[in-house]
């Protein structure tokens, strides 16, 4: 199976229009110009454009988000409880290549569903297929999204996406070789590299195009969940930027600005309403088919504290997680 970015993401909040200001006024995301599933309208004809009218809030109180040309890269959903993940979309090139990771999936043991064209237009994509990793995390196989173009920042902000996707998200992987094994052996992603830390505890890192990790699988004890999102802006200034407004903002900073040994990324973590911990960076390494995995000794060339166990810990704790 090729898997070719992460292509969206989904979380679940009480309010998603409390985390409205934060995605834009923050992080710098832009509101969805449409929401999926929404009637663009007829070009060039006023008022017949989408309901939702460049809010980024649909009917159901989701908010869409926009970072580069796609029409949305995260959708924050109303849900009750706790925040949190509650869906990956991993871009996959075209139908064919969708009904083979399906049938791929199926060989394998694992669940695998076709989905409906109702289920793919609520995410603005042409095609879609669902499964599940060992840690419970729905995945949604698609292929060929909705590109509208023209994204602009409300805070300045340029993210390096397209092809690349998202950005990364480290996932908690309590059961680590069940969770490497499937990320790898069934979706087709390569082991980037790792770091150890204490007895059973590790870092792993997986890519799928160039972004030197997509995918992190953390174990840090039982802890189950999502650590971080991270975003990658396109230089320096915009991290400094963003880091300046998340001081002004009075957000916490869960880990220090810093430099990782292994992907080179200069960034800063902070809480987020999310229910997880949000990076910015930039700088990130990029890798191709010729790369070859390491271990590495330590985490960061400078900075990042509050990225050991005992830290991630309790900010999980403190973000309800």
């Amino acid at each position: 199976m090729k898997i070719c970015a992460l292509g969206y993401i989904g979380i679940g909040v009480p309010d998603p229009r409390a985390c409205l200001d934060y995605a834009t006024s923050v992080l710098g995301l832009m509101p969805a110009r449409a929401c999926p599933g929404e009637d663009w309208g007829m070009p060039a004809v006023p008022g017949s454009g989408p309901a939702s009218a460049g809010s980024g809030i649909a009917a159901d109180g989701s908010v869409y988000l926009k970072m580069d040309d796609w029409q949305w890269r995260i959708g924050v959903h109303p849900r009750a409880g706790r925040a949190g993940l509650m869906y990956l979309g991993l871009e996959v090139a075209g139908a064919l290549e969708l009904e083979q990771a399906l049938a791929e999936l199926r060989a394998a043991g694992c669940e695998a569903r076709a989905g409906t064209e109702a289920e793919a237009r609520a995410r603005a994509v042409t095609g879609m297929g669902h499964t599940r990793d060992p840690m419970g995390n729905a995945i949604e196989l698609f292929y060929g999204p909705v590109k509208d173009r023209k994204f602009v920042s409300p805070a300045g902000m340029e993210f390096v996406a397209g092809a690349l996707g998202v950005g990364h998200i480290n996932l908690l992987a309590a059961p680590l070789v069940a969770a490497r094994d499937f990320y790898t052996r069934v979706l087709g992603f390569r082991l980037t590299d790792f770091i150890r830390f204490g007895p059973g505890d590790s870092a792993n890192f997986f890519h799928c195009n160039a972004r030197h990790h997509s995918i992190g699988l953390l174990k840090v004890g039982d802890l189950a969940g999502v650590h971080h999102l991270m975003l990658e802006a396109r230089d320096i200034d915009m991290v400094g930027r963003c880091l300046q407004r998340v001081e002004e903002a009075g957000i916490p900073i869960t880990s220090t600005l810093g430099r990782h040994a292994n992907d080179r990324m200069l960034s800063f973590y902070m809480a987020s309403p999310f229910g997880f911990e949000v990076e910015i960076g930039c700088e990130g390494v990029r890798v191709d088919e010729h790369w070859t995995p390491s271990e590495f000794v330590e985490g960061d060339i400078w900075g990042h504290r509050g990225l050991d166990p005992e830290t991630i810990q309790r900010n999980l704790a403190a973000m309800g997680a």
